[in-house]
């Protein structure tokens, strides 16, 4: 359907995007201060202002296109000989040509009468003489002001010619002009969307398993519960990550360990994968904290193995679809039956530095709670469309986990733990891939 060119033209010449909106998009991926969030535009703005803008540079593009036809037309149209200004102008300067000649004629007339007035013999022929003169200085005087009318009128003629001309193409450098303003307007709407979109760190969103033991005997189920805290200054909507994993254990392969998590009125196993979100919670507000009980139970394995827990806190607000708190792993081994264990022995969350990926912790020194950007100088860590480095990092023999530096502790984990680490770090960076979108559509 042809769009209607006294639409096109007004969309394209007065585009109304909101692109005040766009300055504030730097906020999203850079260090911008938490408090500072409230004066950023809502996620739901930046979406509606890149849709305004896209409309508004497909009217700005169809005007353009249109309006080239309409100035092919016009020129066209101007040129020929038939266009009231076209014939006006010919006319005239056929006039004007006309009276031109006619002073010329009449200014030779009078160059001749005065040479017969000069060759006079008498009195009579000196009077003769002098009459002809004079009527042809009378008739070159009619002559010049004809001529200087009729050049008037042709110039009048012409200008109006080439001011309907010039007003056409006018016209249409108004629409290229308003066809860059669209795609500038548009392309600054893509990037603060783009920017927005980019996951953001806040350390003050933390995650803590409570009653994890260190050691699980295979035929054994322990209770644990998973607490999430919502330490920063704005109402998060929040989805806790659960990555559980056995060394050894490759993808796609039955897992020793069962886990479940309770949504309150039944038990839900986890995924197959060992990594999921769970136990949504629409509105976290902050200060506040949410507990999620979980079981674990363990196969009989022949032999000790070592295993990995992750935990993190992955929200949303209405400023960002992608916020990423701190991980916290948990490093345990799952015994055989029969073995003993000491009652309380809980496992501890690794230090500070040793996370799978290059988020600090919220007990990191030097760490606040602010939105921190997206990974680092040497490490990209999983975003809106990331990926990880972390399972190339410990891939590597597991001396480094993150780019916020290596420990001691790290070591233990070098051998059969490492594949534990590896397979870890790449389920939690699928789930977290598979779930920026979804955090996107919960921000609207």
């Amino acid at each position: 359907m042809k769009i209607p060119r006294s639409l096109a033209v007004a969309a394209a010449v007065a585009v109304v995007t909101p692109v005040a909106l766009f300055s504030a998009a730097p906020a999203f991926a850079g260090e911008a201060a938490v408090g500072q969030t409230q004066d950023q535009p809502t996620y739901a703005e930046l979406v509606k202002a890149a849709e305004d803008a896209g409309k508004a540079y497909d009217l700005a593009v169809a005007a353009k296109a249109e309006g080239r036809e309409e100035l092919e037309t016009t020129l066209g149209e101007l040129d020929s000989d038939t266009h009231p200004l076209k014939a006006a102008a010919l006319d005239t300067a056929k006039a004007a040509k006309a009276a031109a000649d006619a002073r010329t004629a009449a200014e030779k007339a009078v160059t001749e009468a005065k040479a017969k007035l000069e060759a006079a013999q008498n009195d009579i022929e000196r009077a003769e003489a002098q009459q002809a003169l004079d009527s042809a200085e009378g008739d070159l005087a009619k002559a010049v002001t004809a001529q200087q009318a009729a050049a008037a009128a042709a110039e009048k003629a012409q200008t109006a010619l080439d001011d309907a001309r010039v007003a056409a193409v006018r016209k249409y450098s108004l629409l290229e002009q308003a066809l860059d303003k669209a795609l500038a307007d548009k392309q600054a709407a893509d990037k603060a969307l783009a920017a927005a979109k980019e996951c953001v760190r806040e350390a003050g969103l933390t995650s803590l398993a409570v009653g994890l033991p260190s050691k699980l005997v295979a035929g054994t189920t322990v209770d644990f519960t998973l607490r999430v805290t919502n330490g920063t200054t704005r109402t998060l909507t929040v989805d806790p990550l659960v990555s559980i994993h056995v060394a050894g254990e490759g993808a796609g392969t039955k897992s020793v360990l069962g886990v479940e998590w309770s949504d309150g009125s039944r038990w839900r196993p986890l995924s197959g994968e060992g990594s999921e979100h769970i136990a949504h919670v629409d509105a976290m507000k902050p200060g506040e904290h949410s507990d999620v009980k979980l079981r674990m139970k363990a196969d009989s394995p022949a032999t000790a193995k070592d295993a990995l827990a992750l935990f993190a806190g992955d929200a949303s607000d209405a400023y960002r679809p992608c916020v990423l708190g701190p991980m916290k792993r948990y490093d345990f081994q799952v015994l055989p039956a029969g073995s003993t264990t000491d009652p309380g022995d809980d496992a501890e969350p690794a230090q500070p530095g040793d996370q799978d990926d290059s988020r600090p912790g919220p007990d990191t020194p030097g760490q606040g709670t602010g939105a921190r950007p997206q990974g680092g100088a040497a490490q990209q860590a999983t975003g809106a469309a990331g990926t990880t480095q972390a399972a190339a990092a410990v891939g590597t023999g597991g001396a480094t986990l993150a780019a916020t530096g290596s420990s001691s502790a790290t070591l233990p984990m070098a051998g059969a733990g490492a594949s534990a680490v590896v397979l870890g770090a790449a389920a939690v960076a699928a789930v977290r891939r598979r779930s920026s979108d979804s955090g996107s559509a919960r921000a609207l």
